[in-house]
């Protein structure tokens, strides 16, 4: 059926236009909002539907309408807020400025990073002000988070073949995701938890006891998403030796199986070399060192984590074995195969984008060998 109703304004830049259009984006001191209509205009300009444009920046198509409509009215000051009723500002671009740059480029003295009250002092606002001046910015200086960079000799080639494998799984064959979650504890809180109820959490002391633990081997099917899983004592090559036995008993016979693993010391002992030149019918795919993500069965541990792990309470390690069993059991009984959307360039692309910020922000200017902008 033809499209009715109004057809979207085309949007039309000029070269000076979009040049300052890309200079908020690529601006990092640009106010976040800002830098999304400008964004919106941008791709408004390639074709776009307010939809596709929409979902492309993460608002509503009624949004991306009225800066549309904005723009097309009064070009690039149309982006900006119009002056509302009120008392007048009194907070200056300037002031803004020097908070931004300050959280950019500076910490306090005697301390790591800045928060509200200390930004505060330092520039004379309030720590309401500062906190408003930070949300604009997406700055979140009391937050941290961890990284690690791989530096495999041959990580190119193993992100190649194992995604590869993922994506372009081998004719008749099976592709297993193995690990182990080693360490798990069997944890009961002292006293009884209080149920949740209308107008109340659960509730649970912040103390507990340890009554031992378990490691589990696990094997995520990545055709279908059912997982093979044992608990053991501990996680010493014997027992992976164990496991890969369970996987040849579980698994059809005259089938090759590709198993992607991680370099654990356990994986490549003596016996378990032995065993898998005795077995050729399993192929060994490892990981990169520090790659963990690429190994899709931790997805799964993680669920196991979320749903059953973290608020269980088990007075024994037979009962968190038969809780680990339970949910194995109940993820396969309706199980999801894992999708994997990224191709091996995009990936090191993505790499290569972070590690040259990460040069960037040090004033280096070599990548790391075998990774370039180029992803290749």
């Amino acid at each position: 059926m033809p499209r009715t109703g109004r057809p979207t304004a085309r949007v039309v830049l000029t070269p000076e236009e979009r040049e300052t259009l890309l200079t908020y984006v690529r601006r990092g001191t640009a106010e976040h909002r800002l830098v999304l209509r400008a964004r919106t205009i941008l791709l408004s300009a390639e074709g776009l539907t307010d939809t596709a444009v929409a979902a492309k920046v993460g608002t509503s198509p009624r949004t991306v309408g009225k800066w549309r409509k904005r723009f097309l009215r009064a070009r690039l000051d149309g982006l900006y807020d119009e002056p509302r009723p009120g008392a007048p500002r009194t907070i200056t671009d300037e002031a803004v400025a020097e908070v931004v740059k300050l959280t950019l480029e500076s910490t306090p003295e005697g301390a790591t990073h800045w928060s509200r009250s200390l930004m505060a002092k330092r520039v004379g606002l309030s720590d309401a002000t500062i906190g408003r001046i930070w949300r604009s910015f997406g700055l979140k200086p009391h937050r941290a988070e961890t990284f690690s960079l791989s530096t495999d000799p041959l990580f190119v080639d193993k992100v190649h073949d194992v995604v590869g494998l993922y994506l372009s799984p081998p004719q008749n064959a099976m592709v297993l995701s193995v690990d182990e979650k080693s360490q798990i504890q069997a944890l009961d809180r002292t006293q009884p938890l209080l149920p949740l109820r209308p107008d109340q959490v659960e509730r649970r002391t912040h103390d507990y006891e340890r009554h031992g633990t378990t490691s589990l081997f696990a094997a995520l099917d990545i055709a279908t998403g059912k997982v093979i899983g044992k608990c053991y004592p501990n996680h010493t090559s014997r027992q992976f030796k164990s496991f890969l036995k369970l996987l040849d008993d579980q698994t059809p016979k005259g089938t090759d199986v590709h198993l992607v693993m991680d370099n654990y010391a356990t994986h490549k002992t003596p016996s378990i070399k032995r065993w898998l030149a005795a077995n050729p019918r399993f192929h060994v795919h490892f990981t990169p060192t520090h790659a963990s993500w690429l190994n899709q069965v931790e997805r799964w541990f993680g669920l196991l984590t979320h749903r059953q792990l973290k608020r269980g309470a088990h007075k024994s390690v037979k009962e968190l074995v038969h809780a680990i069993e339970a949910f194995i059991a109940a993820h396969n009984s309706d199980p999801k195969p894992p999708k994997w959307h990224k191709s091996a360039d995009e990936i090191l692309a993505s790499i290569a984008r972070f590690c040259r910020r990460a040069l960037d922000a040090h004033g280096m200017v070599e990548l790391p060998e075998g990774v370039s902008d180029g992803g290749h």
